[in-house]
């Protein structure tokens, strides 16, 4: 009698992609995506054992993109147009060690929001 399991799952080739950096004053998170926005690999500074404020070093930037890069190597990607959102120090770390780590940048875009009009005020203080 012939064992019925389950398929291995094939994992998609992707070349071209999108690199998703969102560096705040706590923390960097790395997310690389395919050209749909379906994530393949990500990585933050927690998951990579920083703690406190050494999350948001450029330094923890430059690994936490290492070790997104070496899972998205198994799916073959090669070239990825990043996205920047926040006003950490991580930021130009975080692009720079993208190129290190052989992903060519084809394109770099801040889609860091902006209020326009911001919040209401809170009313006056009467006394």
């Amino acid at each position: 009698m012939k064992k019925i399991g389950k398929k291995k799952k094939l994992k998609k080739k992707v070349s071209r992609g999108q690199a998703h950096i969102q560096a705040t004053y706590n923390n960097t998170i790395v997310s690389l995506t395919d050209a749909n926005g379906n994530i393949i690999a990500w990585s933050s500074a927690g998951v990579n054992g920083f703690k406190g404020p050494k999350k948001a070093t450029p330094y923890a930037a430059g690994i936490i993109v290492k070790n997104a890069a070496e899972k998205a190597k198994e799916y073959g990607l090669q070239e990825v147009d990043v996205f920047v959102k926040g006003v950490g120090s991580g930021r130009e770390a975080a692009v720079r060690a993208l190129h290190a780590n052989g992903i060519t940048v084809a394109s770099i875009k801040d889609v860091t929001p902006i209020p326009h009009n911001g919040c209401r005020p809170k009313k006056v203080r009467r006394v």
